[in-house]
């Protein structure tokens, strides 16, 4: 069976940049995004090189796991989102608005989408052509999708969110296609919001969803998206604010029958009924068997016996062993351990 990572690694103590892990407040903090560009300053000419650096360890940690489609660790973002909103036009981070995000879960400054929304010069394809050419397996891009930016930004231009989420979508589509030009396989964009606002994932998130990847039509290319149900704003937080369980259900289907390939939902954390695997027909699931806010570590026996479970509803050759989201709130240590028992777990289903 199959292993991935979804996106985020901790970063080297040395890589002095504050993300949404390790800032005061964790994911909750007032305004995640305000020391990047004067840390960025502070690295000077060594900049590139020091990230280089730190992308080439993350990368070699899971080789050494074992896992097969790697990341490298959103390595150069202090929060995966707002990188992204950085490479648009139309989003200022000089004008902050208060905005109460995730379902009502934090209140944060936020970047201003002040302007329309269109992508600018290329700016993930030299990351990933640099990381690809550090390992003989594939290197997964990550990018946060339409309906999950529209809320993590706050909005003083567009009138709806379908108008945003469309305009979004097609400056997304463009890096992706510069990606698969590029030689990219793996490409996932992440949309957690489904599982909070399932409705409006529905009525307009999974279309704008497709159109990212609009006229990718390349066998090769694997078209993912993550779907993870909410972030504790520490490791070992209990009863953090997490979306509703059955928003899963709720859009399996229209998922499974959308041009996505591969689709990545949680299970360690909580888990599904496993009857949900069932909707996926064609569409293969990258399935959460790592917690990734606990620092217990699973045992290969647990991990086997819930992968077991699955394959009772869904085939093999559909599931794919990963984390339940990014490990960025573990240790390297502890991610390491964690990553090296699921490739173990996963490789008893060859």
């Amino acid at each position: 069976m199959l292993t991935t990572v979804i996106g985020a690694y901790p970063k080297p103590n040395y890589l002095k940049i504050t993300d949404w892990f390790n800032a005061e407040g964790g994911t909750d903090t007032a305004n995640p995004t305000e020391l990047y560009q004067d840390e960025i300053k502070k690295m000077g000419v060594d900049a590139e090189a020091i990230f280089k650096k730190a992308a080439a360890e993350v990368i070699k940690d899971q080789l050494d796991c074992g896992i097969d489609i790697i990341t490298d660790g959103e390595i150069k973002r202090e929060n995966y989102i707002h990188y992204h909103c950085r490479h648009l036009n139309g989003i200022d981070f000089n004008t902050l608005t208060e905005k109460v995000a995730r379902t009502g879960n934090y209140k944060c400054w936020l970047p201003t989408i002040t302007n329309k929304i269109s992508a600018t010069d290329p700016f993930l394809i030299d990351e990933w052509i640099s990381n690809q050419s550090l390992s003989d397996k594939p290197v997964k891009v990550t990018i946060p999708g339409p309906m999950t930016i529209a809320d993590t930004i706050a909005n003083i231009y567009y009138k709806s969110d379908e108008e945003m989420g469309n305009d979004l979508a097609i400056a997304i589509n463009a890096e992706i296609k510069r990606l698969v030009d590029a030689g990219c396989k793996y490409i996932q964009v992440d949309e957690p919001l489904f599982a909070r606002k399932p409705e409006n994932a529905l009525a307009f998130g999974i279309e704008n969803l497709e159109k990212c990847f609009e006229g990718i039509n390349q066998n090769n290319v694997e078209k993912i998206t993550h779907i993870c149900c909410g972030y504790p704003d520490k490791l070992d937080a209990v009863d953090y604010p997490k979306a509703p369980l059955d928003s899963y259900k709720e859009i399996a289907k229209s998922l499974d029958n959308s041009i996505i390939d591969s689709v990545s939902i949680e299970d360690a954390h909580r888990y599904n009924d496993l009857t949900l695997l069932k909707d996926y027909k064609q569409t293969k699931v990258i399935f959460g068997v790592i917690k990734i806010a606990s620092s217990k570590i699973e045992t290969v026996a647990e991990i086997e016996s819930r992968i077991q479970e699955a394959l009772n509803f869904i085939s093999k050759e559909q599931l794919i062993a990963a984390p339940d989201c990014g490990l960025g709130h573990l240790s390297r240590e502890l991610a390491m351990e964690k990553l090296k028992i699921m490739s173990l777990a996963a490789k008893k289903f060859y």
